[in-house]
């Protein structure tokens, strides 16, 4: 962060003794030129499995993007890409050379997608565009943020979208039903099998809604602490958590008894993310885990289903160790790169600055003043989405639309009611105090990069694992043999990573630790 601050003080002094660099119309003469007229730009971002944006039949028609072009003196061309897809589209992207003008990547700038195209200049450096035109982002975003999307000569290469908590998944659970079995919340895994059996009493078809991959479904794995993305010290060496045999060995066991008692589909491996969503919606989950952060618009869509319906977050399962939760994420969700081709770089840089105002917090929130909200004596009125319909609407809105925001929560909306306030009580309390972590490395390891089949992605274990592990939640092969499955990894070029992860952690050499003590 020093190297990034005393960077930004030069091309302060730069630019004051300089002037401003000359104008342009693309490339690099672009980057530092000053911006007139309307911004026009391509932009390509996940649809975030919100029907509002899947279904849309011209997402560039919709009149929300056209009120934000208008509030902007912009003309957006917005490539959505559906969200299961949108690792395998970015990888595409690079490969054939069709990059718009701005790129959205989960995480920013450790992203893998990414493909090395900051490295190949595909990008704009744009430390010198957000001191002119992005103050407002310099101000507003975390340092910690900046720090994600800054490599190691201090260039600044993605505008982040920040996190400020990050324990933002919860476990959900139907408190109408739980009420019908006369349990109280479950604490322990074994208290959650037993809940799960007495909601397939009551005809549940998902008493735990599985996903597949386990993607917001691996809530078993925190409590045993197994998350595969995190590493640990074993002995006098750093490995992937996965290597906690005893603790994998569980954390498969009680998946298998949920498919064998049909406390979890045996479909579960196929569902995707649309499927998991409609499931919930429709009340046929007992149990899930999603972030917290849409617990009001899901129990308001719930409703217009089932009107007895009731969502409730409660802690998640605890593991031998009296910890649990779900994985603690970075402090980056999205960011955007700027391709060093884009015509107006500045322009584009000032949209994205507009982003964290005070209007542009208002738009997001609360919409349109007489469509949306009235004012009442300096006060505003919202009026609350109601159908399913609405509250798609608003969450397309209000967490798609607004690309660059704290993504904790939207406290304007959430303190106009009893429920969003419950609800910001619920972070500071239930998730403050759960969430499992680990050491990390950033840049990422280049072991990974050798053999894609022992990486994790995202919010997977990593394929050579993964698929050994669905082998005995089925029972096709023996939980016993979990240790050959390390052994295998170890072969198809683990040990490397391995090796790689000592050798950097002992030199502290991009390392970040547990931010809990798990």
């Amino acid at each position: 962060m020093k190297k990034w601050m005393l960077s930004m003080l030069g091309l302060t002094l730069a630019v004051a003794t300089t002037g401003c660099a000359p104008d342009g119309n693309g490339g690099d003469g672009a980057a530092s030129g000053e911006s007139t007229g309307k911004t026009a730009f391509s932009i390509s971002f996940r649809t975030g499995n919100i029907s509002y944006a899947d279904n849309h039949p011209n997402i560039n028609e919709d009149k929300w993007v056209k009120k934000l072009e208008e509030l902007t003196n912009t003309d957006l061309d917005i490539r959505l890409v559906p969200h299961k897809e949108f690792d395998q589209k970015m990888i595409q992207m690079f490969a054939i050379q069709d990059i718009p003008d701005v790129v959205q990547a989960s995480s920013g700038l450790s992203n893998p997608q990414l493909s090395g195209s900051v490295q190949a200049g595909v990008f704009l450096p744009l430390n010198e565009l957000l001191e002119k035109h992005g103050q407002n982002l310099l101000k507003k975003i975390p340092k910690e943020a900046w720090e994600k999307e800054t490599d190691a000569k201090g260039n600044i290469y993605a505008i982040p979208e920040w996190l400020s908590n990050p324990s933002r998944r919860a476990t959900w659970i139907r408190a109408d039903l739980l009420e019908k079995t006369g349990l109280p919340e479950p604490k322990t895994v074994e208290d959650y099998l037993n809940v799960m059996r007495a909601f397939k009493k009551l005809g549940i078809t998902h008493p735990y809604m599985g996903r597949q991959d386990f993607v917001y479904s691996d809530v078993f794995f925190g409590a045993y602490d197994v998350f595969g993305n995190f590493f640990m010290k074993q002995g006098d060496q750093i490995v992937p958590k996965f290597f906690n045999v005893e603790g994998m060995q569980q954390a498969i066991q009680t998946y298998k008894t949920m498919v064998d008692e049909g406390l979890m589909s045996k479909e579960f491996a196929t569902i995707d993310p649309t499927n998991f969503k409609n499931e919930i919606l429709a009340g046929r989950a007992g149990i899930w885990n999603m972030n917290a952060n849409l617990l009001i618009q899901w129990d308001q869509q719930l409703k217009n289903i089932v009107p007895e319906g009731r969502m409730k977050l409660i802690p998640s399962p605890v593991g031998p160790d009296g910890q649990g939760g779900l994985r603690l994420v970075g402090n980056v969700t999205r960011a955007y790169f700027i391709n060093k081709k884009a015509k107006d770089p500045a322009g584009i840089v000032k949209f994205f600055d507009w982003m964290v105002s005070d209007e542009a917090e208002k738009f997001f929130t609360f919409g349109i003043e007489g469509e949306n909200y009235t004012m009442s004596n300096g006060a505003i009125q919202y009026k609350k989405p109601v159908t399913s319909q609405e509250v798609d609407e608003e969450t397309f809105r209000q967490t798609l639309l607004w690309l660059v925001q704290d993504t904790t929560y939207n406290k304007g909306v959430l303190s106009q009611t009893p429920e969003g306030r419950e609800l910001m009580k619920l972070y500071d309390t239930v998730l403050a105090s759960e969430g499992r972590d680990g050491i990390q490395f950033d840049p990422p390891l280049q072991g990974y990069a050798k053999n894609p089949d022992i990486a994790p992605t995202g919010d997977k274990l990593p394929p050579v694992i993964l698929t050994h592990v669905l082998k005995m939640v089925y029972g096709k092969e023996p939980i016993t043999d979990y240790p050959k499955v390390l052994e295998e990894w170890l072969s198809k070029g683990g040990k490397d990573v391995v090796k790689e992860a000592t050798e950097r952690y002992n030199k502290q050499d991009g390392v970040t630790l547990s931010r809990h003590k798990n």
